[in-house]
């Protein structure tokens, strides 16, 4: 098997996953995507004006197949929270990368996220916070090979538990003869 050369970060809105992956990538010495920065150039509007035009389902299928077309090595990739709705997207990041769930509790992304309704993200109408977040902590577990929880951490903190538990996963696949 070849080893994986990207990292990819998913997690909430407000997770840190852009701000983290630049600092990652640059302290890694790779490349970087944001995935909802990379949909808003290519459809040339903001992602909230795009979700209010074509709505929640033809945005996700939209934002598969932008991902589908991700050819990347040695990137970080920041996704948009919504990504893992899309199972096809998934498979396709996790082909050539280390999947990284960016982990903060309810009341921490609550206490960030501040521009919900003007953001871009794919909530239902009527749907709580706490609903979208129990929603999307599923599919976060499920596809995540490693899990950091950045409850407290600083963005430096949060970049070293992640390259540590990346040195592990590497250590662990190492010794099964995976890499």
């Amino acid at each position: 098997m070849k080893r994986k050369t990207n990292i990819i970060l998913i997690g909430m809105p407000a997770a840190g996953k852009s701000t983290v992956g630049v600092l990652l990538a640059k302290a890694l010495n790779k490349h970087f995507i944001d995935t909802d920065i990379y949909i808003q150039q290519k459809e040339g509007k903001p992602l909230q004006v795009l979700l209010d035009e074509v709505g929640h389902d033809d945005f996700c299928r939209l934002e598969q197949d932008y991902i589908l077309r991700l050819q990347c090595c040695d990137t970080v990739i920041a996704t948009g929270g919504s990504v893992p709705y899309g199972e096809k997207a998934m498979e396709h990041l996790k082909a050539d990368g280390v999947v990284v769930y960016l982990y903060l509790p309810i009341d921490e992304i609550k206490h960030r996220l501040t521009n919900l309704s003007t953001r871009g993200v794919v909530i239902d109408k009527g749907q709580s916070l706490d609903e979208l977040y129990n929603r999307r902590a599923v599919l976060y577990d499920k596809y995540a090979d490693v899990k950091v929880d950045a409850t407290g951490l600083t963005h430096e903190q949060t970049i070293d538990a992640i390259a540590g538990m990346l040195r592990q996963n590497d250590n662990d696949e190492s010794n099964r003869g995976l890499v």
